[in-house]
């Protein structure tokens, strides 16, 4: 059997999105499943659109979720160069070829009279396909046209009848090839379109299988065609669904973030983006959601794509980046959370040497409540800066009897004698105290938490005092009484 070979082949006008990357995965994960080869493809013949920022973005996004290329613009390979830009002579030999070969033919038209020609059938209710005028010329009559240096384009001439292909997701379809007009190849700037050029490319570069999204259905009669007519063998076809949101339209802006790296920049992790995305679309064929990369490699085939499309959910998301964080070891979640906390400014080098079991210790008290990185920084400040200012409706429910000043001193002084590194101790030491003094321990918890926290939400209460330490914890209740009695009325 031919090995198996795959491309990505992204057009450089925006930067990697969310639709790109699960088709980039999905093309990976076939060539990688079956020892295949996977090939990145810049198509970049729009070059008013196109840019170098977004070819690098598109690399950073690929390189992000450890989706590595066996052949394209940083690897090199057989079939270099991998930007269609550079490649332009092989799309004008080609369709030129067509042109003598009798598949294509010279197009003179200018596009205000092929405008005013669909206008005019547009207002009679006909078809506004190309009338084939050019397909009549005499060559007396391009002889002329060629004599007075008369802008040209060629067109691909569609053959009568009808182009079928079996879908790897959809299965059999069938198009009416006279519901196909004889669509421009190259321009009268001479530049390929979509459809010449990346027909080209599969050729050369020896494509066996196109995964890509459904969207693309329309197009594939096209090629089909084209293949047939090079003579080249016409590869397998998989239309993967499209990612919609929660709306049930299209995936845009308007429902977020839909760049890769916009969620690198949020704080999600590669490996749970990458379990997400393979989800969007193709499931195992069990009800198993969580995987490593490797795992959906030996996981992964064409048979497991729906042909419904998927809907992005960001609580999905959020889920999985969860599960990620909690799978992390130890020292990896350390290097990830790193430059996190040094843009938040929590950042000591000691948390990762002399500070570590006990910087440890926190991140496992945090980790079941973060969802992404940032919400380690978040909820780590209180371990790692000190409180002063504090959650003023919090201030407002926990700290508004003025006697809860006289409370928190009393615990201070409790808590002198009760050993931090016991948690049930110090619980024992709340509860009992609250008793003692007429209040309920509710009352006193949340009051203590607010002081030592700033906050009303927190990990386990006695877990963050255990982690505070005694002088901390005592400095904080302290502070927070003065704070209840300046704000006292007299």
């Amino acid at each position: 059997m031919t090995p198996v070979r795959v491309r990505f082949a992204p057009s450089p006008t925006g930067y990697l999105h969310v639709g790109g990357a699960r088709t980039a995965l999905f093309n990976y994960l076939l060539a990688r499943k079956t020892g295949g080869t996977f090939v990145l493809r810049i198509e970049d013949t729009d070059a008013e659109r196109s840019s170098e920022d977004m070819v690098a973005g598109i690399l950073d996004g690929l390189r992000w979720l450890g989706l590595t290329a066996d052949e394209g613009p940083e690897q090199g390979g057989p079939h270099a160069p991998y930007f269609q830009s550079q490649r332009l002579d092989r799309y004008r030999a080609i369709a030129e070829r067509l042109v003598q070969d009798g598949h294509a033919y010279y197009c003179y038209c200018a596009p205000d009279t092929l405008q005013r020609k669909r206008d005019a059938a547009q207002a009679r209710g006909e078809s506004t396909q190309y009338d084939r005028a050019c397909l009549a010329l005499t060559p007396e009559q391009i002889a002329t046209y060629e004599a007075s240096g008369a802008a040209r384009a060629i067109r691909f001439k569609v053959p009568e009848g009808r182009t079928q292909f079996t879908d790897l997701v959809h299965g059999p379809i069938s198009f009416d090839r006279a519901n196909i007009e004889d669509f421009v190849m190259l321009r009268s700037d001479a530049y390929p379109t979509y459809h010449v050029s990346v027909v080209a490319d599969d050729v050369e570069m020896g494509m066996t299988h196109v995964i890509r999204g459904d969207d693309h259905i329309s197009n594939t009669p096209k090629h089909v065609l084209l293949f047939e007519a090079l003579n080249a063998s016409v590869p397998a076809f998989a239309h993967v669904p499209l990612i919609l949101g929660q709306d049930k339209k299209r995936l845009s802006k308007r429902h977020g973030a839909t760049s890769v790296m916009e969620y690198a920049r949020q704080g999600y992790l590669p490996e749970a983006m990458v379990n997400f995305l393979a989800l969007l679309g193709w499931s195992p064929g069990n009800d198993r959601e969580l995987f490593t990369l490797d795992e959906l490699i030996d996981a992964f085939g064409l048979d497991g794509i729906s042909g419904g499309n998927a809907v992005f959910n960001p609580e999905k998301l959020d889920w999985f980046n969860a599960q990620h964080l909690l799978r992390l070891s130890a020292d990896d979640l350390i290097a990830r959370l790193a430059p996190v906390f040094r843009d938040a400014g929590l950042w000591d080098e000691a948390l990762a040497a002399d500070r570590k079991a006990w910087f440890v210790r926190v991140l496992d008290l945090l980790r079941p409540r973060a969802r992404t990185l940032p919400d380690f920084a978040a909820q780590a400040r209180p371990f790692l800066a000190d409180v002063s200012t504090y959650d003023e409706a919090a201030v407002k429910k926990h700290w508004a009897d003025p006697a809860m000043a006289g409370h928190l001193l009393a615990l201070d002084e409790r808590l002198r004698e009760i050993a931090f590194d016991d948690p049930a101790a110090l619980e024992a030491a709340v509860r009992t105290l609250a008793e003692a003094r007429g209040i309920k321990a509710a009352a006193l918890i949340h009051a203590v938490r607010l002081a030592v926290t700033g906050s009303s939400a927190s990990p386990g209460l006695f877990d963050v005092l255990s982690l505070l330490g005694r002088e901390t914890v005592s400095t904080r209740l302290t502070r927070a009484a003065d704070r209840i009695r300046a704000h006292t009325p007299a």
